[in-house]
């Protein structure tokens, strides 16, 4: 199945917190690995979310082969560190070697990313536009690069700072890079993945990022909707549960049928249950309805029941893969 995603380097995940973007941007990178693939996998939180995903050791500020795709592809893994990275970029622009921790010691770092405090966010954007551009024997190193970005709330100001250190910085190496990195994230390129949950604030949190991506004139890519649960109930019964006129012999014949006792208080909890439940589809199709209003491609990631360990990050890869996200 063809990506709607071809030509995409780099693509940005990011969520309200708690709708579980880190999982989907693995599950994405491990998708977009399948069949002999390269896929660098970047976090810039400092939370190592990657490492506990994939049951590794804290990653070191290096790149490091985490998992092999479907089809032989390799995802590699890097969680940059933003004092680090000002230290790479001290040397590579600077020449400043050691002299960089010097600098850090007198808490020069610490003084400039104080007085500047897009330049932080600059070098976390800037190490992930460096991977992008990266060559091997003539071709990408990368066939494409996933960035866990900060959530929904702040992803414009993380990914637009480029265009504030340019304004402080007008000419010399810092405004080359900060252009050269904000070239990459406003082209077709890029493309920005928003991962929501059929609930109300996470939904309109998604709608305003996307309103304020594109007021940046950053590309949006799809929305991808986790952590959806399947409805065990007919169209009919749903009806009848949210109005609490559950046929109750039925289900104490259902109940028996399955061997449990169909007491009062059992009849009493499974009636509460549905009710419940009803409730929630109600709510999750209103939801899904303003999902599908904001006009992106949309994807549906399952609700994992066990917990997410690594066979089940590969399962959510091959869903994303069979709905054409990678």
């Amino acid at each position: 199945m063809v990506s709607d995603w071809e030509g995409v380097q780099l693509h940005v995940v990011t969520g309200k917190g708690g709708t579980g973007k880190t999982t989907v941007a693995a599950a994405l990178a491990l998708a977009l690995a399948a069949g002999g693939r390269t896929v660098l996998l970047v976090e810039v939180e400092e939370r190592q979310g990657i490492a506990q995903l994939f049951d590794l050791a804290p990653l070191p500020y290096e790149e490091r082969k985490i998992a092999v795709a479907p089809g032989g592809g390799d995802v590699f893994g890097l969680a940059v560190d933003a004092r680090q990275a000002m230290y790479e970029y001290l040397d590579m622009y600077y020449h400043l070697g050691r002299a960089g921790r010097v600098l850090d010691r007198l808490g020069v770092i610490d003084f400039a990313t104080t007085i500047a405090p897009g330049l932080r966010d600059v070098l976390l954007t800037g190490k992930t536009y460096e991977a992008t551009k990266r060559t091997t024997n003539g071709g990408h190193t990368y066939d494409a690069v996933v960035l866990d970005a900060p959530p929904t709330g702040r992803i414009t100001r993380f990914l637009n700072v480029t265009a504030a250190v340019t304004s402080l910085a007008r000419v010399g190496p810092v405004n080359r890079h900060a252009q050269a990195t904000m070239d990459l994230i406003g082209s077709p390129r890029t493309a920005v993945h928003l991962v929501t949950v059929l609930e109300e604030m996470p939904v309109q949190e998604t709608a305003d990022a996307i309103d304020e991506l594109r007021d940046a004139e950053i590309p949006v890519g799809g929305v991808i909707v986790n952590q959806v649960r399947p409805t065990h109930l007919s169209a009919k019964h749903l009806k009848a549960a949210q109005r609490g006129r559950l046929d109750r012999d039925e289900l104490a014949a259902g109940l028996s049928a399955a061997g449990l006792e169909a007491t009062t208080a059992v009849l009493d909890r499974f009636t509460d249950e549905a009710a419940a439940h009803a409730d929630r589809v109600t709510l999750e199709r209103e939801q899904r309805e303003a999902v599908a209003a904001l006009g992106r491609p949309t994807y549906e990631l399952p609700h994992v029941t066990d917990g997410i360990e690594l066979a089940a990050l590969y399962e959510l890869a091959e869903t994303l893969t069979s709905q054409g996200a990678a």
